[in-house]
């Protein structure tokens, strides 16, 4: 559960980490899952036998299934403004799928706050980079500005 800090605290944040997530487990279930319902079966995420000798050695998760985590990662945020009734999605600037996430691997968000804009009475725009990393590896597998309007 984030701790609620001042509003002027948090606003001095801009810059700053608001925390790392937990580990995530990327297994076979989850990604064939996801694949039911997005409708993306492609061989490289649910074909065992087919991924064993494609590019990749074995089956990997779908970028949107690691993106689609975002929502979840950022109820682990560190920190977040006294006052805050709601936050929704306001949407995605640049996203980038820098590595393959394989099966079996693990999975965090380091979140850092990038941008504050007041957008109106009582709301506030805020703009957090996620970089995710896999377990491991030094290379993330995806980088990924997401915004959240915030409500007081």
């Amino acid at each position: 559960m984030p701790e609620a800090i001042p509003l002027e605290r948090f606003k001095q944040m801009v810059g700053q980490e608001n925390g790392v997530t937990e580990w995530v487990l990327i297994d076979q279930d989850r990604i064939n899952r996801f694949a039911d319902v997005t409708e993306d079966w492609q061989w490289i995420h649910v074909d065992e036998e087919k991924a064993k000798n494609g590019p990749f050695g074995k089956t990997i998760g779908h970028g949107f299934l690691t993106l689609s985590l975002l929502s979840m990662f950022s109820y682990q945020a560190k920190y977040v403004p006294e006052g805050i009734k709601m936050s929704i999605n306001y949407g995605l600037n640049k996203v980038r799928f820098l590595s393959p996430v394989p099966v079996g691997s693990r999975i965090r968000s380091r979140m850092v706050i990038t941008a504050l804009e007041e957008k109106g009475p009582n709301q506030l725009l805020m703009t957090t980079t996620h970089t995710i990393e896999i377990e491991g590896q030094d290379k993330p597998a995806c980088v990924a500005e997401a915004l959240g309007l915030l409500f007081f």
